[in-house]
């Protein structure tokens, strides 16, 4: 992804979210990815899809069993 397009996804997940705290950072050596930090720590990874000339976006999180053991 571009540094533009991270920068507007950032911007946007922190409105959606409520937290100046998230981070959107380029992938190394992939393209159509970025992945997505909150304070400083890895949550998740946002992919870029393009279909019928329309640009849409992923966030895919995984959460653990013991994460939730600790909540």
């Amino acid at each position: 992804m571009e540094p533009k397009e991270i920068a507007q996804l950032q911007s946007y997940l922190r409105k959606t979210f409520g937290s100046k705290n998230l981070e959107v950072r380029a992938r190394p050596k992939k393209k159509d990815s970025a992945e997505v930090f909150v304070d400083g720590e890895f949550i998740a990874v946002l992919f870029r899809e393009e279909e019928d000339g329309e640009t849409s976006y992923q966030f895919q999180m995984a959460i653990l069993d013991v994460d939730l053991e600790q909540a």
